[in-house]
């Protein structure tokens, strides 16, 4: 079995949402855009974040993108607004 070609000079950025208070959350991936970490920076580092690693734009993802929702769709960031049921 031969392990696929990670091509770690590609860099991605998937913009997931914007703050009123200047600061952009985003994904960013290196090799495989799937595999992600999320970010959050202010407008300027954001932009010059892009420029330095040459990133590829993506879409945004998903069904949540179109408005449709699952139990698994979420994201660390999420747990901030939600507020956990406790089982009885």
């Amino acid at each position: 079995m031969v392990p696929a070609a990670l091509d770690t000079r590609r860099r991605f950025v998937r913009v997931t949402g914007e703050r009123g208070n200047g600061f952009v959350e985003f994904d960013f991936a290196i090799g495989e855009p799937e595999l992600c970490v999320e970010m959050i920076l202010g407008r300027e580092a954001f932009a010059e974040f892009c420029a330095a690693n040459r990133v590829e734009l993506l879409p945004a993802a998903g069904p949540a993108a179109q408005g449709e929702v699952s139990d698994w769709d979420w994201r660390l960031s999420d747990a901030t607004r939600t507020r956990f049921k406790q089982q009885p």
